[in-house]
């Protein structure tokens, strides 16, 4: 019940680029995430999208509560090219 509320926060967070970047993410990292790495992940996307955004483009630094490994795992997901 937890991932499947946590990938639905992800994926339906009111602006498009936000739902791409962690929706995506979660759907495909959700499942295998352990429940340590899920609480962090629930708290990284309880961040405001402005900020959030700013982060992930590299516009602002990312704020030691926030740059945890999800977060770099995220980076790294979106700048791995995809086939599908």
């Amino acid at each position: 019940m937890r991932r499947r509320q946590a990938l639905y926060r992800a994926t339906y967070r009111g602006t498009k680029e936000m739902d791409f970047i962690l929706g995506r993410f979660a759907r495909e990292e959700i499942g295998r995430l352990s429940d340590d790495e899920l609480e962090v992940f629930e708290k990284l996307i309880e961040a405001p999208d402005p900020q959030f955004y700013d982060w992930v483009c590299g516009r602002a630094e990312v704020p030691a509560e926030y740059d945890t490994e999800i977060f770099r795992r995220l980076l790294a997901f979106h700048a791995t090219p995809r086939t599908r």
